[in-house]
């Protein structure tokens, strides 16, 4: 299973494509999609959209795993964060892809075991699942790969959930 986690932002958009074969996580590709701050909005949703619509042709991702938008203080952040998710999942949609979303709760307990976990030890954890030599860095791309973890540890309990019910 190819997973695409997504940490999503107008600015920077983090993202991380593994493959998950039995217990054993292997990245495939990660990086960030960035605008440039001063461009019109509509403009850097049209590159966020373009640039995600480019990597799942790329990738060929089973499943998309995006971060849920949790409350911000700054609203105006938020909303661009919001329509960035929006024109990701479009994406997504449009290739028929299942997306599934993460709170950054769900990510920790995850990747770390413990929901209150600090953003250095998800990094770490990133690091030590994926045999990574670094950190990915920016943080944003550390925490597209927590997505994509957390979606694949997820998975296969849904999956097991799914079989028992039949």
């Amino acid at each position: 299973m190819r997973v695409l986690g997504i940490d999503p932002g107008i600015a920077i958009a983090g993202f991380g494509f593994i493959d998950k074969v039995g217990h054993k996580l292997t990245p495939v590709q990660y990086g960030c999609i960035q605008t440039a701050a001063g461009t019109p909005s509509q403009e850097r949703l049209l590159q966020v959209y373009d640039s995600a619509v480019a990597l799942i042709d790329k990738y060929k991702p089973d499943a998309v795993a995006i971060e849920k938008l949790f409350f911000n203080r700054n609203v105006t952040t938020a909303f661009d964060v919001g329509q960035a998710r929006g024109v990701i999942i479009l994406a997504a949609a449009q290739r028929g892809l299942p997306v599934s979303e993460y709170t950054p709760l769900q990510v920790k307990q995850a990747v770390v075991g413990y929901g209150k976990a600090e953003k250095r030890q998800v990094q770490e954890m990133v690091k030590m699942f994926l045999k990574l030599s670094a950190i990915p860095k920016p943080d944003d791309v550390a925490d597209a790969l927590a997505v994509a973890i957390c979606h694949a540890h997820s998975a296969v309990m849904v999956q097991k959930i799914n079989e028992v019910r039949r």
